[in-house]
């Protein structure tokens, strides 16, 4: 079967984080690796990068079947490509999948989508493969796709993910509602961090430090078969604080950045999130990564009841620990968490407005400032952030005058957004 899997560009209204960073299609690469192995026919085509019209690619390759995946932001933009397909060649069969897909696929019910897949597997039982475990992510992507893959300074970066689901339980976070925490082995992985060429790897587990014994088995790993590489992931901070030694071992095969969910800046918000972790945690986590040389990019959730003074708190926080990378998140109640529930009767942004769930608007209405004035704050900390002269002075001695340049272009990109909402109050 021919088969074209397709991942969508966000629409305009988005706030969208590919102003800093275009990652890997890894979930359709690993598509295309078990589909190619059972002798299908399979082209990608990644709508972020490319230019040209959905109809010409149609045209080019007449798919059998069309495969649409993405997350909650792109619903919207999904179901007008299954239309637009549709309306160029009626016969062809349009699936769609994603996270978003597997837990909220009644958000897909539309008379031009044909399948819904709640995981690969529904996929690869509807076009018959009978090899579907043990199989790489196909990697041999059009060069004009690979030279622009980058995460933030890690330029022409791979993705690989070593394993699914969330430990934890932590009340804003859709990761857990996907799959139970089951991790790969350490010997799978390393087969296939062989197979990647790229010198950056963006490990994109939902929680890769979390277990201490399998980091140091792959510290051993990555040693015994003399991989060079360099790693960004997602980590813990209570880990991190708690298993300095292990931090050292990962630096020293590689570990070059980690995101982590500081969260909040006080306890008792920290509290309220079941994030099971303390402030102390969080300014060790970061004192650890800056002593040995570890970017850290730290995320924090804005709160619904935030004041001016709630902001400036954050602000002196960040100063304090000297935070360069930080993501600033307005609470965002994703369906099937608590939050949603709560927040539900409480909504600036309707939630059929899917496009604006991106983790950067305001979806729940502020309550004790107006709309104007908290997205004013929003824009206000990113500048205090960026353009204090300690940050500016690292950021360009470590990364050089080019890769700043890049990274200001996009963040500009965002900062017109923001300025815009600002304007619209």
């Amino acid at each position: 079967m021919k088969i074209m899997l397709i991942r969508p560009k966000p629409d305009p209204r988005t706030i969208g984080l590919q102003s800093v960073m275009v990652c890997e299609p890894l979930e359709c690469m690993i598509l295309m690796g078990v589909l190619k192995e059972n002798g299908h026919e399979v082209i990608f085509v990644d709508m972020i990068l490319e230019r040209r019209s959905l109809s010409y690619f149609l045209k080019l390759h007449s798919p059998q079947l069309l495969g649409i995946t993405g997350y909650i932001s792109h619903i919207g933009v999904m179901k007008d490509l299954a239309k637009k397909t549709k309306a160029f060649d009626s016969s062809i069969k349009v699936g769609v999948g994603g996270v978003h897909a597997e837990v909220c696929p009644e958000d897909f019910f539309d008379e031009n989508i044909d399948y819904i897949f709640a995981n690969a597997q529904e996929l690869y039982q509807l076009v018959g493969c009978k090899r579907t475990q043990g199989i790489l992510p196909f990697r041999d992507l059009p060069r004009s796709y690979l030279k622009k893959y980058y995460y933030l300074f890690q330029e022409n970066c791979a993705l690989i993910k070593t394993s699914v689901g969330c430990p934890y339980r932590c009340n804003f976070c859709f990761c857990k509602e996907i799959a139970p925490y089951a991790a790969r082995d350490i010997d799978d992985v390393i087969g296939e961090l062989l197979q990647i060429p790229q010198k950056e790897v963006y490990i994109v587990d939902d929680d890769f430090l979390y277990n201490r014994r399998r980091m140091l088995d792959f510290v051993a790993a990555i040693k015994k078969h003399g991989i060079d590489k360099h790693f960004l992931c997602y980590g813990r901070a209570d880990f991190i604080a708690a298993n300095e030694d292990v931090i050292l071992e990962l630096r020293k095969v590689g570990l070059s950045a980690v995101i982590v969910g500081v969260e909040a800046s006080d306890q008792e918000q920290l509290n309220t999130y079941n994030k099971k972790t303390t402030i102390t945690d969080n300014e060790s986590a970061v004192a650890i990564l800056q002593k040995h040389g570890i970017e850290c990019y730290a995320t924090v959730i804005l709160g619904v009841e935030w004041t001016k003074k709630d902001f400036n708190k954050l602000y002196d926080f960040i100063k304090r620990n000297k935070l360069i990378f930080v993501n600033l998140q307005p609470l965002t109640p994703m369906p099937a968490t608590p939050y949603f529930e709560q927040y539900k009767d409480h909504l600036l942004i309707p939630y059929q407005q899917h496009e604006k769930w991106d983790m950067a608007h305001m979806v729940i209405a502020p309550t004790k400032l107006s709309v104007r004035a908290y997205y004013l704050e929003i824009f206000k900390l990113y500048y205090k952030i960026t353009l204090n002269p300690r940050s500016v002075a690292i950021m360009l001695k470590r990364y050089g005058v080019k890769s700043n340049i890049k990274l200001s272009l996009g963040a500009l990109k965002i900062s017109v957004q923001y300025l815009k909402k600002i304007l619209e109050g």
